[in-house]
């Protein structure tokens, strides 16, 4: 559990100061609290996308509300990840180059998602940015697991070829 916390904290050196060390620990929330409110955030954001399925099959404005809900899903999910790395972190790594088309592809759709909904009152609209929003953050997920792009598409030009 100390080798997560070093690595989802960033201090990967063991020759960190000491008074730095009591400056950040003093200023920042502790570990416990971070993983508390990672899982809140995670699980509102479930609950949200699941919320905005079932409001789905309601006539007229159900696609307006799925797009609605499972926006807010995804905010909130990517916003648990904040707690456990850090706002600076994380958003150095959604921009680092490997991760950078996902981050701005999901961004953009997540935008134009609740644009469509709100502004634009397009449902169809708003269930395609739904679907490359969801694609755009499946992508920005496995970049952080090792190797996993590659294998994603070498079975895609498998199955393809």
């Amino acid at each position: 559990m100390d080798k997560l916390k070093k690595v989802l904290s960033g201090s990967d050196s063991a020759e960190d100061s000491s008074t730095l060390n009591e400056v950040i620990e003093g200023s920042s929330l502790g570990w416990g609290t971070r993983v508390k409110g990672f899982l809140v955030c995670f699980v509102a954001g479930i609950i949200c996308s699941i919320l905005g399925v079932c409001l789905l099959w309601i006539p007229k404005r159900g696609l307006i509300l799925f797009a609605i809900f499972y926006s807010i899903g995804n905010i909130s999910s990517i916003g648990s990840t904040l707690f456990l790395m850090g706002p600076a972190k994380q958003c150095k790594k959604m921009f680092e180059p490997t991760r950078l088309i996902a981050t701005i592809v999901m961004l953009v759709c997540l935008v134009c998602t609740l644009c469509s909904a709100f502004w634009w009152k397009k449902a169809a609209l708003a269930l395609i940015f739904c679907v490359l929003q969801f694609f755009a953050m499946a992508w920005y997920s496995i970049s952080y697991i090792p190797f996993a792009r590659d294998a994603v598409m070498k079975c895609f030009t498998t199955c393809l070829a």
